[in-house]
């Protein structure tokens, strides 16, 4: 594997940049240090044909424009310093109560409207036996967006040769505090301007986490006769008419022990034959089938309109810190947060 920095000679932040992954089967990831995100990944169809299938934009700048943070979809960011909602804003935590910065209704979403998604990580390019791997560096002080504690952020992506995209995570504080990072990648597997709702999937969940207004109820109840079955591949688009917005943005329980690394949903594009498999060792996974784009942003290819993505968030459940009986959260010195996600890519 190999990476390559990609020059920005128009880029009005000197600090930003852009790396390209690439592996002995022409695959290619493209990560920009603004939020760590993921802008694109090209992978082949079953014809041989490289395109791209993920959303993002054409230029690394415009993850921090005034007008998207404004409004910001998340696209192939790195979300933290803790991914998902937070009720009302507010936790407990070791007897006192932590006030969070709110930007989704009432709630706290993915880190607040500083969260890991704006900044600009640190980055730099490591040599290992398998081959180089791209690492990304973030300090979040004490009381950024009210957290408590202060939390040094590594990301590190690996592109092998198996086509298999692995993105590792740690976080290390110096005082007991949430953290739930993931990766917001919008995957469209077709790799053309279509929407994702004749995509098939297939999820390694038992159970899921019910929600009132975006929230678990703090339940965890079972998948079958449900539209979050997914135990046998089912199209997107089958069942939106059972769910009460038409759409998934729902957390699944992920079988299998946390800790582990274990596959979570296998997402397949019959036209194309191209074939994502995730693998996680975090407890749940937000299926989200992007029901909140609506055309305002795109790229120089397509919109990015509703349903024209679809994310796979590995994750700690929503609102963990205020539901004890949800697998903890909870970072401490003694305890990092130290887990993996993999993407992997095949044609069938």
């Amino acid at each position: 594997m190999k990476i390559t920095e990609i020059d920005l000679p128009n880029v009005q932040h000197k600090e930003v940049r852009l790396f390209k992954l690439t592996n002995g089967e022409e695959t290619e990831v493209t990560i920009t240090n603004i939020g760590a995100t993921i802008t694109s990944i090209k992978t082949k169809d079953k014809e041989g044909n490289l395109s791209d299938i993920v959303l993002g934009f054409d230029t690394p700048e415009e993850y921090i424009s005034k007008e998207y943070l404004g409004n910001c979809i998340f696209l192939g960011a790195t979300v933290g310093r803790f991914a998902n909602r937070i009720s009302k804003g507010k936790f407990e935590l070791d007897g006192k109560t932590y006030k969070l910065r709110k930007n989704n209704g009432n709630n706290h979403l993915h880190g607040g409207p500083t969260g890991f998604h704006q900044k600009i990580w640190n980055a730099r390019i490591e040599d290992t036996d398998a081959g180089q791997t791209l690492v990304m560096t973030l300090t979040s002080p004490d009381k950024e967006e009210g957290y408590p504690g202060k939390v040094e952020v590594e990301v590190r992506f690996f592109l092998s040769n198996e086509n298999e995209l692995i993105i590792d995570y740690n976080a290390q504080s110096d005082t007991p505090t949430p953290v739930n990072l993931t990766n917001h990648s919008y995957f469209n597997l077709s790799g053309k301007v279509t929407d994702i709702l004749n995509h098939e999937v297939m999820i390694f969940a038992d159970e899921y986490t019910p929600k009132i207004d975006d929230i678990p109820i703090g339940d965890i109840v079972p998948t079958k006769d449900t539209p979050f079955d997914f135990q046998d591949f089912r199209k997107v688009g089958e069942r939106l008419n059972h769910l009460p917005e038409e759409a998934y943005d729902h957390n699944l329980v992920i079988s299998g022990d946390e800790g582990d690394l274990r596959r979570a949903a296998i997402a397949k594009e019959p036209e194309s034959g191209r074939t994502l498999e995730v693998y996680t060792t975090l407890p749940g996974m937000q299926f989200y089938t992007g029901y909140f784009l609506d055309g305002t942003y795109g790229n120089s290819k397509r919109k990015f309109d509703q349903f024209s993505g679809m994310c796979f968030e590995t994750q700690y459940f929503p609102d963990s810190p205020n539901h004890k009986a949800f697998p903890s959260c909870i970072v401490t010195p003694d305890n990092p947060f130290n887990h993996t996600t993999v993407f992997k890519f095949t044609v069938e």
